[in-house]
């Protein structure tokens, strides 16, 4: 890792038109990292990635990556500065096949995955490379969002909610695959429910609550901090 963090974000405040949903959220990640939003539902964990990715325009504060000042930068800049954004709802085209969702997204920086060596990587796509988006399976349409952001050279991926709704066998495939993808270097900010699930792959931790972060750890002082996880969490 650098000195200096990959991505910076500094004092943010976020509003849905008159509803203030973020309060001041400050968070780093380094090259390299990988790094896991956690917090019940409704505190902010969505709206923190969105507001960096500058899809909430009614924000304040600072977002700087790879020294770029996302803040200040067009909508359509924020992707090509080399950050590659899977919501939770995943947006894939549902009528095009695995292969044209692929080629279809702009190469934005040099350093990309062909489509034979996103096939290497997940080698269940590559098993359904002429079929409809509609015709995979929830984890296959999971794994094809994450592989349409590789091919296009990203240097950081924001990850919401890989997990949801996903049978077990497929969060533990998917978790490998963040972990190969850790390996290779890849930078991920990472949004979990499943904190079991995040606590094998991530680096470091922010505890979010009413639309602040309220604590950030190491994955070292997990054990430590069993006790506000529980009371914040549940888990």
């Amino acid at each position: 890792m650098t000195d200096a963090p990959l991505l910076s974000v500094r004092g943010l405040n976020a509003w849905y038109g008159e509803s203030h949903a973020l309060h001041g959220v400050d968070l780093e990640v380094f090259q390299g990292e990988t790094v896991t939003l956690l917090g019940r539902n409704g505190v902010g964990k969505t709206t923190t990635l969105r507001s960096i990715m500058g899809l909430i325009r009614k924000r304040t504060g600072e977002i700087s990556f790879d020294g770029k000042d996302l803040m200040r930068m067009p909508l359509h800049h924020t992707a090509r500065a080399g950050l590659g954004y899977v919501p939770e709802e995943r947006g894939i085209f549902a009528t095009l096949t695995v292969d044209e969702n692929l080629i279809l997204p702009p190469v934005v920086a040099k350093g990309g995955m062909s489509v034979e060596e996103i096939f290497d990587l997940f080698p269940n796509l590559k098993e359904r490379r002429n079929s409809q988006g509609t015709k995979l399976s929830g984890g296959e349409q999971q794994m094809l969002a994450i592989a349409r952001m590789l091919r296009t050279g990203v240097k950081m991926l924001l990850l919401d909610e890989p997990t949801e709704g996903l049978a077990p066998v497929i969060v533990q495939r998917i978790g490998e695959l963040l972990a190969t993808l850790k390996q290779r270097g890849m930078t991920i900010l990472l949004v979990e429910q499943n904190f079991r699930f995040a606590s094998r792959i991530a680096d470091r931790f922010y505890l979010m609550e009413h639309g602040k972060v309220m604590a950030g750890f190491p994955v070292g002082e997990l054990p430590d901090r069993m006790g506000q996880l529980h009371e914040v969490l549940g888990v």
